[in-house]
């Protein structure tokens, strides 16, 4: 046999089986190692630890991941630190990069890293939200100047691996940061789900269980507490890449900074003074989460009542999606829906007035410390005099709380 025959067979095999010989399964096992490592490296590097500060990593662990998203994705880090730190600046307002409240549904599902790399040409946003990232040698003269020879090379390293099955490993790898971030988070995460809490923009919590998208999926969560390094607040909850963080963080390789707070109660205050309200408001999320759960509980009793006096419930069970809901979140084909079952049910209409004005301990700046105080006691005061029961209930509950 010639050595241009051997050459071309040699050719033909390594096309066809790699240097590895694996199987197809095999082969698929490792694209999914390798684009989870690739939603680690985001997850924990690009967004936890570069965007929002909220740990420490290593510099070789920090590296890594760099390096690795230089190889799978291309992605400069000041470029989606900076994007990403927009978007919360901006979240669902004329300038957000990528909201669906925004841009619709479908051109962020499906055009999210077209939306993207449009905003990564805007130096305006580079300057203003890129400040902080990596600027040293490696970052200036190798993954920024070629940023595309990193994915260069991941083609070539695949297709040396597996073949011509290494060509479909590359393209899974190239797609599943804009599908699963760009696309899913970016899009689906600010238009379907559940929330726990009622942030201000209309982030939604896509699984409780973030595994696939390393945590990212609770979405809402992040949005709330944007410095925590853990997504997961509900014993039902499951953040991978916090499990992630937990073991760099046994060998010293991760710090975390920040988590979610959490509401701690004492005994129950005979009136509630600057430190319960102290207490609220650092812990307003939850604080008004409670109160849902309450108001929840209120319409579930409502419906009972109404039943068993054979009546209709059609309108409030229609409408109780959104009667714990800030009025601006309320979808407008509801609305009505909404303000009906205010008028006809007398109890729901006070839960809801009284909600709001315990939102305003939060969001009144032209009242001291000492006044808000007065007004936190003038609530209680209300509410356990009101003659609802949920209401009277939880006001105990909130002159209770106290600092953890």
């Amino acid at each position: 046999m010639s050595v241009i025959e051997s050459g071309w067979n040699g050719l033909i095999a390594l096309l066809s089986n790699g240097l590895t010989g694996a199987t197809w399964w095999q082969v698929l096992i490792v694209a999914l190692v390798m684009t989870h490592i690739t939603i680690v490296s985001v997850t924990l590097f690009l967004h936890r630890h570069q965007a929002h500060r909220a740990l420490d990593l290593h510099p070789a662990v920090a590296h890594f991941f760099r390096f690795w998203l230089w190889m799978t994705t291309g992605m400069l880090t000041k470029e989606w630190a900076a994007i990403h730190r927009k978007h919360h600046a901006k979240c669902e307002q004329d300038g957000d990069p990528h909201s669906p409240q925004v841009f619709g549904i479908k051109k962020v599902f499906w055009e999210g890293a077209e939306l993207y790399r449009a905003e990564a040409k805007n130096q305006d946003t580079l300057d203003r939200y890129g400040h902080g990232t990596p600027d040293d040698w490696m970052e200036r003269n190798v993954y920024t100047r070629h940023s595309r020879l990193g994915v260069s090379l991941m083609l070539i390293l695949d297709v040396a691996l597996f073949g011509a099955l290494g060509l479909a490993v590359w393209a899974v790898q190239m797609a599943w940061i804009p599908f699963w971030a760009a696309g899913v988070i970016n899009g689906i995460g600010h238009f379907w789900g559940y929330r726990n809490f009622e942030a201000t923009d209309a982030s939604t919590n896509v699984s409780p269980w973030g595994i696939i998208v390393g945590g990212e999926e609770l979405h809402n969560n992040h949005h709330t507490y944007p410095t925590s390094a853990k997504f997961s607040v509900k014993p039902y909850e499951f953040d991978i890449g916090w499990l992630y963080i937990s073991i760099l963080a046994k060998f010293g390789l991760a710090k975390p900074k920040k988590t979610p707070p959490k509401l701690a109660f004492g005994d129950v205050k005979p009136v509630a003074d600057e430190k319960t309200l102290e207490a609220i408001i650092a812990n307003r999320y939850e604080v008004m989460a409670g109160y849902a759960r309450q108001m929840r509980a209120t319409v579930q009793a409502e419906v009972d009542a109404l039943k068993a006096r054979s009546a209709d419930a059609s309108m409030l069970e229609a409408a109780r999606r959104w009667l714990h809901r800030d009025d601006d979140k309320v979808p407008a084909k509801y609305q009505a829906k909404v303000a009906q079952v205010r008028a006809a049910h007398p109890a729901l209409a006070q839960m809801h007035a009284m909600r709001e004005e315990l939102r305003q301990l939060w969001s009144n700046t032209s009242h001291n410390r000492e006044q808000l105080a007065k007004d936190l006691q003038a609530w209680c005061r209300r509410a356990e005099e009101s003659g609802i029961a949920a209401l009277r209930d939880y006001s105990v509950k909130l002159r209770a709380v106290r600092l953890a």
